[in-house]
C-alpha cells in the first residue's frame, strides 16, 4: 500500500497530484487509511500526531503530493461593529472553548447550543454559511510534549500528562 510519510506545509510545495477533502474533525492525525478525491488509496503514517492544515500537502512514499482541503460544513460566521468589537466577541467565544477560525474580519464557529443567541446579545452579526472549516490549533495540545503511552498530548485521562 502507498504510504503518506510526511506533511509539507502550505506554501512549501508547488504541484499536487491530487487533493483530499477532509472535515476539521479528522485533520489531527498520525495514522489513518485515506483515499484521495481522485481515488489514490494510502496509509497516512506519520511519526507523531499532526494537524493537517488546509493547503498542506501529504507526501506519499512514491513522491507524489496530495493537497489537503477542507470539507464544507454548516458554520456560523460572526462579525462585529469594528475591530475592537470583534476582539471582544473573540474573547467571549474563547471562554466557551469552541473551535474557531479567524479570517477576513470575521470569526467562524460551529453552531453550539445557546452560543448563537449569546453572541447576538453582545451585538454580533450572525450569518449561517456552508464553508470549509480550518480552526486554529488547540494551543494547549500544541505546546505539550508527546506522551509515552502513545495517546495524543493533552488527552483528558486524568494523568499528569493531561492538559492543564
Amino acid at each position: 500500500m502507498i504510504t503518506g510519510l510526511a506533511v509539507v506545509p502550505r506554501g512549501e510545495w508547488s504541484e499536487a497530484a491530487d487533493t483530499i477533502t477532509l472535515g476539521a474533525d479528522v485533520r489531527d492525525r498520525r495514522r489513518m487509511a485515506m483515499v484521495s478525491d481522485g481515488g489514490i488509496a494510502f496509509l497516512l503514517d506519520l511519526t507523531g500526531t499532526r494537524r493537517l492544515g488546509v493547503g498542506d500537502a501529504i507526501r506519499l512514499d512514491d513522491g507524489r503530493l496530495v493537497e489537503v482541503r477542507a470539507r464544507p460544513e454548516p458554520l456560523i460566521e460572526i462579525s462585529g461593529r469594528d475591530t475592537d468589537h470583534l476582539l471582544s466577541l473573540a474573547w467571549a467565544i474563547g471562554s466557551h472553548h469552541v473551535a474557531a477560525e479567524f479570517s477576513g474580519g470575521h470569526i467562524r464557529i460551529r453552531e453550539a447550543e445557546g452560543l448563537h443567541e449569546f453572541l447576538e446579545g453582545l451585538g454580533a452579526r450572525i450569518e449561517r454559511v456552508e464553508a470549509g472549516f480550518d480552526p486554529e490549533a488547540d494551543i494547549r495540545r500544541a505546546q505539550l510534549p508527546p506522551r509515552a503511552d502513545g495517546l495524543p498530548a493533552g488527552f483528558p485521562d486524568g494523568s499528569a500528562d493531561a492538559a492543564p
